[in-house]
């Protein structure tokens, strides 16, 4: 089965959104520049890294904050982050509206729905959107690679990507790379 990734834009001060992140807001305050480095003249490393992350993703793991931030018109429509690749949104209570088939709800927890992703993803790697589900399920032994992509700004304020987690974790890097609009950084966990 394919490995766990957390992939995530962060400030340098550790904020994936701003403060005041809303659907009309999605980034937040101040963090409309996260995602310049894949949505605004990527450089050739930029797309490589981008590229290999959407051709190794099998399946998404989100939070129910971002799946009502982001899903349908206005977000992405039809799809989920990544298309038509399975996404398993982690909620207290499933919607009673109906939603594209692309998602499912999981209402038992981030490691149940991170191991029916693993199973949906055939084989590829399953992808963390979400501050939240990261939070959760690193802690739990869940996680194998971080990717942050650390762009040079400094927010403030809003939702730290490594917040609330109960202790230290060892990280192994795997590379780093830097362009212009980011820094690259890819870490495996230490078990």
């Amino acid at each position: 089965m394919g490995i766990v990734i957390c992939d995530m834009s962060m400030s340098l001060d550790g904020y994936v959104t701003g403060p005041n992140d809303s659907r009309e807001n999605p980034f937040g305050d101040g963090a409309g520049t996260l995602h310049d480095w894949l949505l605004k003249d990527p450089t050739a490393d930029d797309r490589a890294i981008l590229d290999e992350a959407l051709a190794g993703c099998g399946a998404v793991v989100m939070g129910r904050r971002s799946f009502d931030k982001n899903e349908g018109d206005g977000g992405w429509g039809d799809g989920g982050p990544v298309g038509d690749l399975p996404v398993f949104v982690v909620t207290h209570h499933a919607p009673t509206a109906t939603h594209p088939p692309v998602y499912r709800f999981v209402t038992d927890g981030v490691k149940s729905a991170i191991e029916q992703a693993k199973a949906a993803a055939g084989g590829k790697s399953v992808g963390l959107h979400g501050a939240t589900v990261m939070q959760q399920g690193l802690p739990l032994g869940l996680v194998d690679e971080i990717y942050v992509h650390v762009i040079p700004i400094l927010i403030g304020g809003g939702t730290r990507l490594f917040d609330t987690l109960p202790s230290g974790i060892e990280l192994e890097r795997i590379s780093a790379i830097a362009t212009p609009k980011a820094t690259h950084l890819r870490f495996r966990v230490v078990r």
